[in-house]
């Protein structure tokens, strides 16, 4: 079943508290249970010890003034008020102590409610039977201690559960005269262990209360800005492009709203260049087909004289020379993004690949009058890379440069070897440069920065996007540098290679 993400907090809080407190009245319940039993199992010990030692004196007084020919039982009988007097520090009327007498055969000759010497206090309401077990008696003639302590009913001797301790009370020598049992209730224990937990109910019952209303505010002021943002994003996908989140706060939450808003930024920013890709490209592959078959049509219908057919043939040749390379860009970029192009890096001179380039460039130097300068911190330095997808890189990156730059300008290559393992290489040029606003748009998909083809009437706006897609499958960077109407400079780095391999 579909839960929101309110209830989900909601459910989960409220596990969490009831679970915190059901613990702690678990361990509050174990406490309580053992400190209540150790504290009561003392008391009933020294009870039982006390109203031992005090009936075994008065017992053979008793015995020793009658000549040895009465027994406990007769003791009991003749002297109630003595014997309720020495049990009264430990049983008081009302209490949850009791101590019984019990003769030498476990026979049960008195109790605190009858040596109370009240009449309506009744034993009967914790003792359901007159004699002690027969075999917890043997077990306490086995014991040279003459004690013996449980929790329970005695074997039904009692009609509740208590702490018991019964103590052999001796005659003459090692004679077995009868027994003490000393007991207290385990009723107030329970009774102090159910009135803590029905308060730590309560207080859990108003924490879970406070907890409710604490997560009711606190899960809003995170929902609302995700409810804003799914209907933002549905408005989005609905082609509302300028659809933007209000980011309120420093949170997670705001943090993703900016990110939303920049990713909504990015897709327009590339939904814009794709479709200026889109119209450049259409417009690039319907002028030349439009002059192609133009100039065909015209040598095969004779409009165009043979002595001029060799002109127009160059002309389109031209054409489709042009055509040519604008579906080799769109194939680099559709290769590069599959990752079907495949990278094989080897040991090579990257001074010496410069030079190439750079010569092949001589007739557009020439024609825009340009002052060259090619630097090397040496006249060979190797690095190890991918060599025809660098001079691709570096093919695409003097192109653009040239085709920027001003008449009389200045154009460079630099390279220079640096500390970290890395030769930097540098293009730069004088001429119309690029915007600050679009500075950080120049490596995307479809960016033109002649957006009004002036000067680059041939650009796809992918030229920098596969530089920078080669360089980073090579792992590698590459930055641009811009004033615009100034400069503009273009770096990238290679791995050196200082090894003794062959050169390719």
């Amino acid at each position: 079943m579909f839960r929101s993400v309110f209830s989900k907090y909601i459910i989960t809080f409220a596990v969490i508290i009831l679970s915190s407190f059901l613990v702690m009245s678990l361990i509050n319940s174990s406490v309580i249970n053992g400190y209540s039993t150790d504290s009561k199992t003392e008391d009933v010990t020294q009870g039982a010890e006390y109203s031992a030692q005090i009936l075994a004196y008065n017992y053979l007084s008793y015995k020793w003034a009658n000549q040895n020919s009465k027994t406990l039982g007769d003791y009991v009988t003749d002297y109630p008020t003595s014997v309720q007097g020495m049990l009264q520090p430990f049983c008081k009327k009302g209490s949850a102590y009791s101590i019984l007498i019990a003769d030498e055969n476990g026979a049960i000759l008195a109790s605190v409610s009858d040596l109370n010497a009240n009449p309506t206090e009744d034993s009967s309401s914790y003792l359901k039977k007159e004699t002690l077990p027969e075999g917890v008696l043997a077990e306490l003639r086995e014991t040279e201690s003459g004690v013996y302590t449980t929790v329970g009913t005695l074997e039904g001797v009692f009609g509740e559960r208590r702490i018991i301790c019964i103590r052999t009370v001796r005659g003459t020598g090692i004679e077995t005269a009868g027994y003490i049992v000393s007991s207290v209730t385990i009723a107030e224990k329970n009774a102090l262990i159910s009135a803590v937990n029905r308060t730590i109910i309560m207080v859990s019952l108003w924490v879970l209360l406070a907890a409710l209303i604490a997560v009711y505010f606190v899960s809003d002021r995170i929902i609302s800005p995700l409810r804003a943002m799914t209907g933002a994003v549905k408005e989005y996908a609905q082609g509302k492009m300028e659809t933007r989140v209000k980011a309120q706060g420093r949170d997670e939450i705001a943090q993703l709203a900016t990110a939303f808003n920049q990713m909504a930024d990015s897709i327009e920013n590339t939904e814009k260049m794709r479709n200026t890709f889109l119209a450049n490209v259409s417009h690039d592959l319907r002028t030349p087909m439009t002059t192609i078959a133009g100039f065909v049509d015209g040598i095969l219908s004779g409009a165009i004289p043979r002595d001029s057919e060799d002109h127009y043939l160059t002309i389109v040749s031209s054409e489709v020379h042009r055509l040519s390379r604008l579906v080799q860009k769109i194939l680099d970029v559709s290769r590069l993004e599959s990752g079907e192009r495949k990278m094989t890096p080897v040991r090579f001179d990257i001074c010496e690949l410069a030079r190439l380039i750079l010569i092949s460039f001589e007739q557009k130097i020439n024609d825009k009058h340009l002052k060259i300068d090619f630097s090397c911190d040496n006249d060979s330095m190797f690095v190890f890379s991918d060599r025809d997808a660098i001079h691709q890189v570096l093919y695409n990156l003097c192109d653009n440069a040239l085709k920027f730059s001003r008449d009389g300008g200045a154009f460079s290559i630099s390279i220079h070897a640096g500390d970290d393992g890395k030769d930097t290489v540098t293009v730069y040029n004088e001429g119309c440069g690029i915007p600050a606003e679009d500075l950080p748009f120049v490596f995307d998909r479809f960016y033109k920065g002649d957006k009004s083809r002036s000067l680059d009437k041939t650009g796809t706006g992918l030229g920098l996007y596969i530089v920078r897609t080669i360089l980073t499958s090579l792992g590698e960077s590459i930055t641009a540098e811009s004033e615009e109407g100034v400069y503009c400079r273009f770096r990238f780095t290679l791995e050196q290679d200082h090894s003794e391999l062959p050169v390719k």
